[in-house]
């Protein structure tokens, strides 16, 4: 194994709390809803963050609660300082922020640099004509000489990348939804801008920044073509996986942009960045972006997110692509996200969800770097089923049946069994709360010290105690499949962590004086789905 560098100072362990930090992700419209209007609040949120502080974790991460006409609820911001009106004021955001503080959490706020709402002020005077001070600020391009759009670049939703607006006579740029018009980060009025929405929310408080879809903040000023994916190579749902995206995301320029972010928040001391990277470029890109000393602190991967399923090849990938070198950055993972279909149910492939929901984040808190719980993984919650009338999310409408959408994982949090609606709202929700999720409520699994809840408590726990989880080296062991081994080193501590992803029961002797300190489906065999951590006595 390699050296451990020696141990920071307490004022320096103090600026770095983030390193192999446990953050609880909150989707604010589906977490608590305070005043009965169907849709969580940030009230809500405050007045259920004992539970949060009861798992253990180290943050919150809250998805976007600014001003917005929902289009992508909330990615689409027509004000960066205003807290959209379903979700309260600024006011009830300080209170949310004050509260997590008094608990001990910190708190990590999504930032979205890479686009706007064609509703915010910015993008209203942008469009208005070719020569206004904002003229410039979004990207728009002249259309080819048979009026189709400037180049073959799709969005990540539907359809091309480019609209057309009659006010100005050109195409402007989107990514995502046409009503999400891409901001000119090559421009530095548009930077600087950006530079004082960061400021705004650290003068307030917030502790960190997850800055969403950052790899699409630049594009390539030539609008060179992206070139096809060879046919055959994968499934192809949409327009966008017709081509390989090289030219309208990833551009060279985008790690010189956040290293004036990150020297900005460093000003302040104690805070953290973590970049959204996916795409097929996402493992080049996310050491890119964090590449010390002046980059982000971390990069949140899609590796597992978007996985069919767990297997020991993808661990052993994941955990070879941050082997701790000099200069590297920080990874950091998750399983389930608003994004993706929850994990339980995309790697249960008919096994017992419950033994996979418990295997997973025994794994999930072994892994080195940052790790990122979504709402309801500490219960267990497999993806909801929303019927297509129930449906919300834009891509899922405009892509169904081929896939699912993010609905799914974005159905209300399940408080209190006995109540309308899990006690989530007193009306309705916005999307149907799931009956297996009504089994799995927080008051029946506080209630059963054999539940779910109490597990994952016990074993986050076990992370914040163990600095060998929390920080120390990882290596990969060579055991045959389906197991998975790793050890995990700081000092003079070692662990060692075992896992059988596999259907049938394995062997995996303990190694004299070690000494099993967790394990779910571990006895004298691992049975399936089982795994443990042990200790060097």
């Amino acid at each position: 194994m390699n050296q451990l560098q020696s141990i920071p100072s307490t004022e320096a362990a103090a600026e770095d709390w983030w390193r192999g930090a446990v953050i609880y992700q909150i989707y604010p419209r589906s977490f608590a809803d305070s005043n009965g209007d169907g849709v969580g609040d940030l009230p809500g949120i405050a007045a259920r963050l004992d539970h949060v502080a009861s798992l253990g974790v180290d943050a919150i991460w809250l998805s976007p609660f600014f001003a917005s006409p929902m289009r992508d609820f909330g990615y689409d911001i027509s004000d960066y300082r205003a807290v959209d009106p379903i979700f309260g004021t600024l006011e009830d955001f300080d209170r949310l922020l004050a509260r997590a503080h008094q608990l001990g959490l910190k708190v990590v706020i999504d930032q979205v640099y890479s686009h706007t709402s064609d509703a915010h002020a910015w993008f209203r005077e942008s469009r208005a004509s070719r020569d206004n001070p904002k003229a410039d600020w979004y990207v728009w391009a002249d259309a080819k000489p048979d009026g189709s759009p400037p180049n073959n670049w799709q969005s990540v939703f539907y359809g091309p990348t480019w609209t057309w607006d009659a006010r100005r006579g050109q195409y402007y740029l989107h990514n995502f939804l046409s009503s999400q018009p891409d901001l000119n980060l090559h421009n530095p009025e548009v930077q600087a801008a950006i530079l004082d929405v960061t400021r705004f929310w650290l003068d307030r408080g917030v502790d960190g920044f997850r800055l969403d879809a950052i790899n699409f903040a630049m594009h390539d000023p030539a609008l060179t073509d992206n070139p096809p994916v060879v046919p055959g190579t994968g499934k192809r749902r949409k327009p966008f996986d017709f081509q390989h995206h090289l030219h309208n995301q990833s551009h060279a320029d985008i790690p010189a942009f956040l290293a004036r972010v990150r020297a900005l928040t460093d000003s302040y001391g104690g805070r953290f960045m973590v970049a959204e990277v996916g795409g097929e470029q996402a493992n080049r890109e996310m050491k890119l972006f964090t590449q010390e000393p002046d980059r982000l602190h971390s990069a949140y991967g899609f590796n597992y997110l978007y996985a069919d399923s767990l297997t020991p090849a993808l661990i052993r990938e994941t955990m070879t692509l941050w082997p701790g070198e000099a200069g590297e950055g920080w990874p950091s993972w998750a399983f389930s996200n608003h994004d993706a279909p929850r994990h339980i149910s995309r790697w249960a492939a008919g096994r017992d969800p419950e033994a996979v929901a418990r295997l997973t984040m025994l794994l999930l808190v072994a892994l080195r770097g940052n790790i990122f719980l979504y709402q309801g993984e500490e219960l267990g919650l497999p993806q909801a089923e929303v019927p297509f009338d129930r449906l919300q999310d834009p891509e899922a409408i405009a892509n169904w049946p081929e896939t699912h959408g993010r609905d799914g994982a974005r159905t209300p949090m399940p408080w209190r069994a006995g109540e309308a609606h899990a006690g989530f709202s007193i009306v309705e929700p916005w999307l149907p709360i799931d009956a297996a999720h009504v089994a799995r409520a927080v008051d029946r699994q506080e209630a059963d010290p054999g539940s779910m809840l109490h597990f994952a408590r016990r074993i986050i726990a076990l992370r914040k105690q163990e600095p060998a989880l929390r920080t120390g080296i990882a290596h990969m062991l060579d055991v045959p499949a389906p197991l998975v081994a790793f050890d995990r080193g700081a000092g003079d501590d070692r662990l060692l962590c075992v896992f059988n992803l596999g259907d049938e029961s394995a062997d995996y002797p303990l190694p004299a004086r070690w000494r099993t300190i967790e394990s779910t489906g571990a006895g004298e065999r691992l049975t399936p789905l089982g795994g443990f951590i042990a200790k060097a006595s």
